[in-house]
């Protein structure tokens, strides 16, 4: 039998794919007589440390997928939203009753139905996903989401349905984008892929969304995961899929909305810099449109064909107060596609309620507890509202469509997000997972210990904001384990109390070292003041505004941090220009 001419490609030997020449191995004193290899540089890593060089990421890939999802599933084994918490029951409950509305009602009464009892205010993609869910468990228990008699309902087998509609959903969209952008921005940025697995698992443990989405009980990881996809095939230049995408995030929740400046600036400088291309604006264009009326197509067809049947609206369908505005005739052909998409765009965008929802850490709660807000008219604060919000945009939107460099995208979106939580209307205090997931992303950038630290910081704040909502909810327990896990995953014991050894630790790194140190020491007092001692009388909300004011510090640093990291960005990419070469997303290409 003649022998095999396949001769094995051999491993190489340059060191660009072992952890000793990076960021994740930590420098070993010259005294040790012992350990004359390099060190895990945090303990992240030593887990992954055995099968640094020898096993391919689609074996470890697998089993963190696995690892992550076991503590996803535990989360939900404590409390949620309104669990036994008359009269309204929380997030649950609404999200069980756009079930039970999607799926026992036509489609032209999902967004006019009793909408004193969680009525449906979430984009379209929202209701097509609460009508499968609530189809798939209609197979299971038709009692779960019958019209009326399901409400209230806390059958923990109906718990650990919807529990499990989350995790699943999670992993069809949200995870498997998060991979793929993960190895894509690890290799644009020349990082090896053994230090983007670890990434990857760094971002997969994000304790604040694990704790909403699996705690609480919301389906953030849906759209959050869209967003990731768009950035996905912008890293690729896909820019008509990124469209498709970004789309169908905006479609799933308004909260989208924190991303579209820089979005929008980034596409169209695509198109404009550094040379114009019209093709290119024509198909952003068209997929963008087209998208849209997929989008929105059920809701145009629906009363089209109730109005060709000679089916009549109920009587309690009340026009929305923009389409009164309009003075449309209502014997016109086209009066019920405006009756649905107007009464949408008015319970999608709710203007008639607060500045903030609750007390979340933002500048106007911020604000409120010194100056009160209620005494202003709503139509003045909107305004204020809106002024601040695009004075915060406009430095990351205007960088995003001058400089749409594929490295910098997830910054534009991060700082862009971070304005629309800090200023803009109606904001609520589980909307902090918009700005960080993109910031969080940028692990996939390089785990340096700078940027380490200021996003570990940044997630440990945001979950501590979260707080609050979540010991209501029951579950402090999740909380205290997944946090404190994150922060020894990702080493701020060593980073934060210790400055790294053999070199001279710059002034901006002791800085640092040192406002993360007063963050952590603060949050750790505020727990204990929180858990041992009651608020003074006629203040029973002293300790979360406390937690508000600190909050909505930290998120501000968190703002300017992500703005000082795209300038930065920005100014290394014109230096490459100016040193002999030719930047193209962060690549120099000599000439």
């Amino acid at each position: 039998m003649a022998s095999s001419s396949h001769k094995p490609r051999r491993r190489r030997r340059d060191g660009t794919d072992s952890p000793e020449r990076g960021t994740l191995a930590a420098p070993v004193q010259k005294a040790d007589p012992i350990a004359r290899a390099a060190k895990p540089a945090f303990p992240l890593i030593s887990f992954f440390w055995p099968a640094r060089g020898n096993v391919s990421q689609w074996v470890i890939i697998p089993i963190l997928l696995m690892i992550v999802g076991l503590f996803r599933w535990t989360t939900g084994f404590w409390g949620y939203s309104g669990y036994q918490t008359p009269p309204m029951h929380g997030d649950f409950e609404a999200q069980r009753h756009w079930m039970e509305v999607t799926t026992q009602l036509p489609i032209t009464q999902w967004y006019f139905h009793d909408l004193q009892w969680w009525g449906l205010d979430y984009p379209p993609l929202t209701a097509y996903h609460s009508w499968l869910v609530g189809r798939i468990g209609s197979i299971i228990n038709p009692s779960w989401f019958a019209l009326y008699s399901s409400r209230k309902l806390d059958d923990p087998v109906l718990k650990v349905f919807m529990r499990a509609s989350v995790l699943v959903s999670e992993y069809v969209i949200y995870v498997p984008a998060v991979i793929f952008f993960s190895l894509q921005y690890a290799r644009l940025q020349h990082v090896t892929i053994w230090e983007s697995t670890i990434a990857l698992a760094a971002i997969l443990m994000q304790p604040a969304t694990i704790l909403v989405d699996h705690g609480h009980f919301q389906y953030n990881t849906v759209m959050l995961g869209f967003v990731v996809a768009f950035l996905t095939c912008i890293t690729n230049r896909a820019f008509g899929l990124s469209c498709v995408f970004f789309v169908a995030a905006l479609g799933f929740k308004q909260m989208a909305l924190y991303y579209a400046p820089a979005v929008f600036a980034y596409l169209l400088g695509s198109c404009v810099f550094p040379r114009i291309q019209p093709v290119r604006f024509l198909v952003i264009a068209a997929t963008t449109a087209i998208s849209f009326a997929v989008l929105f197509l059920p809701l145009i067809v629906a009363p089209l064909l109730e109005a060709q049947h000679n089916k009549t609206f109920p009587a309690d369908l009340v026009a929305s107060p923009l389409l009164q505005s309009l003075k449309v005739d209502e014997t016109a052909f086209y009066y019920p596609i405006l009756l649905q998409l107007t009464q949408v765009v008015h319970r999608v965008f709710p203007f008639h309620r607060g500045l903030f929802e609750d007390k979340v850490a933002n500048f106007w709660c911020a604000l409120h507890t010194f100056h009160k807000l209620h005494n202003y008219p709503r139509e003045l604060l909107q305004r204020a509202s809106l002024g601040l919000t695009g004075l915060s945009i406009l430095p990351p939107t205007i960088t995003a469509f001058l400089y749409p460099n594929r490295t910098l995208a997830p910054l534009a979106l991060a700082t862009c997000a971070w304005g629309f939580f800090l200023f803009s209307f109606q904001v609520h205090e589980k909307s902090v997972l918009v700005p960080l997931m993109p910031m969080t992303l940028l692990l996939s950038g390089g785990l340096q210990p700078q940027t380490r630290s200021w996003i570990t910081w940044a997630n440990i704040l945001g979950s501590w904001t979260i707080y609050p909502l979540l010991k209501r909810d029951g579950c402090r327990i999740p909380y205290f384990v997944l946090t404190l896990l994150w922060a020894w995953l990702m080493g701020v014991p060593s980073m934060t109390l210790f400055p790294a050894y053999g070199r001279a630790e710059p002034l901006s790194e002791r800085l640092t070292r040192f406002l993360h140190l007063c963050f952590y020491a603060f949050m750790i007092f505020w727990h204990v003041v929180e858990a041992t001692l009651e608020p003074p009388k006629g203040k029973p909300d002293l300790w979360i505004v406390v937690n508000v004011l600190v909050g909505a510090a930290g998120f501000a640093i968190c703002y300017l941090w992500c703005l000082w990291r795209l300038w930065i960005g920005l100014s290394s990419s014109k230096k490459g220009v100016s040193s002999g070469g030719l930047m193209q997303d962060g690549k120099v290409k000599r000439k």
